[in-house]
Parts: C-alpha cells; sequence; structure tokens
C-alpha cells in the first residue's frame, strides 16, 4: 500500500523528468542543438529542404503590351504601379535584369498626381501619364549624392508653396531624377523642350516626397531617392515602367 507520503514523492520526481507536454525531458530526448541553440541533423538523415525563391524571368504586373514597349537592352526597370486609376496612391520598386532573371528590390511607398494615371496626359489635368519611359538625367537643390546620372545642381530646383493637401512643399526638388515624357533627353530636369507640344504637359519627376499627391510627377521618400540615384546606371538603360495596376496588365 502506498501512503500519502510516498506518493507525494513520486508524483514531485515525476514533475522533474517531464516537459510542459508530459514527455519525458531526458538527454535522449532532447533534440541535438548547434551553439547557437538551433537543431542539427542526425549523422545519415537526409539534410532538410531550402526553399529558394527563383527570380522572374519577367516583371511581376505587366501585361504584354506593357513589356513590349520595354527595350531589350534595359535592364534597369523602375516599377511605379498606382493603386487605381483615379488613385494619387502607388508603390516604387527597382528590378534588375541578372541571368537569374528580374531581381526586385525593395518596395517603396509613394505618391503620384491628385487625379490619378492618365493614357493621354495634357497639361493641367493632374493626372500622372501612363508608359514606359527613359531615365537619363537628375538633379537638384543638394549636391550631387554620387549618382552616374547626368546630373544639374541649382536653385532652380527650389519648390516653394503648399501642396493639395496644405503640407509645405520646401526640399522636394533636394533630389529629382527626369521621366523622358515629352522632353528631350540629355538635359537638364530644369530643360523646358517640349517635343510633343507644351499642352502635353511636362516637368515630369521621380522627386522627393512632401506627404501628399502631385501634379503630374512620382514622389518617394528622400532616403529612397538617394539609394535610386545611387542605384541607376547609364550602361544598364534604365527606364521607369508607370500607371495604374490594371493599365501595367494590359
Amino acid at each position: 500500500m502506498i501512503t500519502p507520503r510516498r506518493r507525494a514523492v513520486l508524483l514531485a520526481a515525476s514533475l522533474l523528468l517531464t516537459g510542459c507536454g508530459g514527455v519525458a525531458a531526458t538527454p535522449e530526448h532532447r533534440p541535438a542543438t548547434t551553439a547557437a541553440g538551433t537543431p542539427t541533423t542526425p549523422p545519415g538523415s537526409p539534410a532538410p529542404a531550402i526553399s529558394v525563391q527563383a527570380a522572374p524571368q519577367r516583371i511581376p504586373g505587366l501585361g504584354t503590351k506593357t513589356r513590349a514597349a520595354v527595350s531589350e537592352d534595359a535592364a534597369q526597370v523602375v516599377v511605379v504601379t498606382g493603386r487605381g486609376r483615379d488613385s494619387p496612391h502607388s508603390t516604387v520598386v527597382l528590378y534588375r535584369r541578372t541571368g537569374a532573371g528580374w531581381q526586385a528590390g525593395e518596395t517603396w511607398p509613394a505618391h503620384n498626381a491628385l487625379r490619378g494615371w492618365s493614357d493621354h496626359h495634357m497639361g493641367g489635368d493632374l493626372r500622372s501619364p501612363i508608359g514606359v519611359y527613359g531615365l537619363t538625367d537628375a538633379g537638384g537643390l543638394l549636391r550631387d549624392p554620387g549618382t552616374r546620372l547626368s546630373y544639374d545642381r541649382g536653385v532652380g530646383f527650389t519648390s516653394p508653396g503648399t501642396g493639395f493637401e496644405g503640407e509645405p512643399l520646401q526640399g522636394s526638388f533636394d533630389y529629382v531624377i527626369a521621366i523622358d515624357y515629352n522632353r528631350e533627353p540629355g538635359t537638364s530636369p530644369l530643360d523646358w523642350t517640349r517635343p510633343l507640344g507644351a499642352e502635353r504637359g511636362g516637368g515630369v519627376w521621380l522627386h522627393v516626397d512632401h506627404g501628399g499627391p502631385t501634379h503630374g510627377c512620382v514622389s518617394i521618400a528622400e532616403q529612397h531617392m538617394k539609394e535610386l540615384l545611387l542605384a541607376l546606371d547609364p550602361a544598364l538603360h534604365p527606364v521607369v515602367v508607370m500607371g495604374d495596376h490594371a493599365s501595367l496588365a494590359r
């Protein structure tokens, strides 16, 4: 017969030998670990499978028509994807072509024009132009951060006033990259040559975000603008592909 005292001793011993799930935590049942505390594979066992995501052979989200507009020699593609046809919100991703496929960079939040996007941008319509455009020239109020693009620095990049939501525009043009829509590539972003005519607008840039919609440009955070300026390489023929997600999927 087991006395109450003997029963208490046996219960205490069993609790010392078991874990939360009631499985004996003896050395024989503990998984082998490395010095860092991670489990190791027992000798003779097959190595665990490692999931490796292959780079896509096509840039995600771009349809046949959009892909056809990207030149074969373009090895850097900045994809600006609008949330909707009439939305001023979008995202920016830099893709680089590698031997294994298109390698994506980080996804950055962005603003585009107040009224969204247009296939036939006109000056003053407050829509960003949909399409594929070269990225050849940069500039800004601040000194060149080290970009390989042609860079024009000057007071012409001063941005006074306020935006559509009352936010200050100061600093918006500290760094800009000209989008080759209705402009002459190889010139300063401040050059006002308009091959399609003045009525088709122009001066469409990637620039520093001021916290609200733009007139037609695409804006991202200052740190991301600096990263983009340092990443773009004229030898890789960079282009921007921009539009709302439905238009890019065509």
